[in-house]
């Protein structure tokens, strides 16, 4: 791809190219339809394709939108003409130059425009408002027509759109996207941040991640190549997000090593040295927010090795605090097909049958017995010692992961001002129950008392917490204008119970339900 100024030039001739196209994800999906758009989601063009053939067919399929949907999208050739009707600034000899396309001579005669990128819009909604970009990515499986080759460079997956999620958005000086890939986490760090620093081992990636922010008119990048935290030597930055290639891989002899997804370490070693290089690399109070995949070998219990982590960095003296969320486990076996069909390979051939055994050979020889997937919140504390560490098992969401970001950074407050008041401080407070809470009661047919009480969250990270019923009674009281310490006493007078031992029961509770944003407390916006 080119550099410099010819460069720059030729992409802000596509930028208006594609303005001029409304090349969006809305009109693309008014074109083809929501179902078509859904699969293409999940990595299936079919019903998009034929959505396409129809439009077509009638003559309405054969706009700008719809030429560079077919071309840089579905990855199927168009006739040169019609993409230079529907690129006219840039014309193809210029998106042949920016290696967007290649013109290939087709049987019968005449010469048909292949695409070398994917380009694709992107929509997202953050606490910034909705926002919408172009991204370049190389050519996935279904454009290729085989398996992916090892340097590929990945578009936006689930993974991208988790992190990019998770994100706490909060303003900053410095933002460092370890690993960033085609770029996308350091576009929308970018927002929020005065400078961004982009590393990756790959110079293709860095090259793509470039092309993009150019494309989308984003200048507060900053590029480097190196492995892991090489690039940024003894730097520290007020916010760490990785989207890191955490993906296990054996290390056999022709099993494919993908840059974007194999760190090149054995098992889950590259998500621990992400966590010492993060504590390391963080300012004072600074963030680092990551997804990884960790082990379970046989007689470990859950979190003990992501735990284990963590002690290691507090006896480098860089002890953070720490709050780790595990999303899902697979079995090895469960594992290897992911990944191995992630790389294109398919079930049912050879080649996946001899990659699946080198993967469980792998796991049986190191003992490996079960893979977790989640997300990692670290926080460099200002002063002192960490005060947070929590390892936890959510296995359902919300309605909205996009919003998470938010519902963080909402959540370490809330920890923080739990962590400065005592019981005897906590009871002169005032609470306030949130929005998205509701309670769902169970009773026996004929009975008067119910035997289960639970409160729902319809947001965040969706958690349910069962109630007994004075639990379920004080948050009932919880106006914002009563305090802790007098529900607790007006609870201890209705139930007929010690109003100290009713506080030791509940106090620990009503803890529980300010940390996981079922409770508010004065100016607080949730928590997860």
């Amino acid at each position: 791809m080119l550099n410099g100024t010819v460069a720059d030039n030729l992409i802000d001739s596509l930028r208006a190219d594609l303005h001029a196209a409304s090349f969006t994800t809305d009109a693309l999906n008014g074109l083809w339809g929501n179902e078509a758009a859904a699969a293409l989601f999940r990595g299936l063009r079919v019903p998009a394709l034929r959505a396409s053939r129809r439009k077509r067919a009638l003559g309405s399929g054969t706009s700008a939108l719809a030429t560079l949907g077919r071309l840089f999208v579905l990855g199927v050739p168009v006739a040169v003409r019609e993409l230079a009707d529907a690129l006219p600034t840039l014309g193809v000899l210029g998106a042949a130059m920016l290696e967007l396309i290649q013109v290939r001579a087709i049987d019968g005669g005449g010469e048909a425009v292949h695409p070398l990128l994917d380009l694709r819009p992107y929509s997202f909604s953050d606490s910034r408002g909705d926002g919408s970009w172009w991204i370049a990515s190389d050519l996935g499986e279904l454009a290729l027509g085989h398996a992916i080759p090892e340097g590929h460079v990945l578009g936006i997956g689930r993974a991208s759109t988790t992190l990019s999620g998770l994100m706490i958005a909060d303003p900053v000086d410095s933002v460092l996207d370890l690993g960033t890939g085609c770029g996308i986490q350091a576009l929308h760090a970018s927002r929020h941040a005065r400078r961004v620093v982009a590393t990756d081992t790959s110079e293709r990636a860095l090259e793509l991640a470039r092309f993009n922010a150019r494309l989308n008119g984003i200048d507060s990048i900053e590029y480097r190549l190196g492995s892991l935290f090489e690039p940024v030597d003894a730097e520290q930055f007020d916010q760490i997000v990785s989207n890191p290639p955490f993906v296990i891989t054996p290390r056999t002899p022709g099993v494919p090593a993908y840059e974007y997804r194999d760190g090149g370490m054995t098992g889950d070693a590259l998500v621990a040295a992400v966590i010492r290089g993060a504590a390391q690399h963080l300012r004072p109070g600074g963030i680092a927010q990551l997804l990884g995949n960790w082990e379970y070998h046989v007689h470990e219990a859950a979190f003990e090795r992501v735990g284990g982590w963590l002690n290691d960095c507090a006896a480098d003296g860089s002890a953070l605090d720490a709050w780790v969320i595990e999303r899902e486990v697979l079995d090895c076996a469960e594992y290897a097909e992911t990944w191995i069909r992630d790389g294109g390979t398919r079930a049912g051939t050879a080649e996946f049958d001899r990659l699946y055994s080198a993967w469980l050979d792998d796991f049986e020889a190191r003992d490996v017995r079960a893979v977790g997937f989640g997300y990692l919140t670290l926080r460099r504390p200002k002063t002192g010692a960490p005060t947070l560490r929590r390892l936890e098992k959510v296995m359902t969401h919300g309605s909205n992961e996009s919003g998470l970001g938010a519902r963080l950074a909402a959540t370490l407050r809330a920890h923080d001002w739990l962590a400065a008041r005592d019981d005897s401080a906590l009871g002169s407070a005032t609470l306030s129950v949130a929005p998205d809470v509701t309670e769902e009661r169970h009773y026996w047919p004929g009975a008067d008392d119910p035997t289960v009480i639970t409160l729902h969250q319809g947001g965040g990270f969706g958690r349910a917490m069962p109630a007994g019923t004075a639990l379920a009674a004080f948050v009932g009281a919880c106006d914002g204008e009563l305090t802790v310490a007098a529900i607790c006493a007006a609870l201890a007078q209705l139930l007929e119970v010690g109003e100290s031992a009713l506080r030791a029961e509940l106090l620990p509770q009503v803890r529980e339900l300010i940390f996981t944003g079922f409770l508010l407390t004065d100016g607080s916006a949730g928590a997860a």
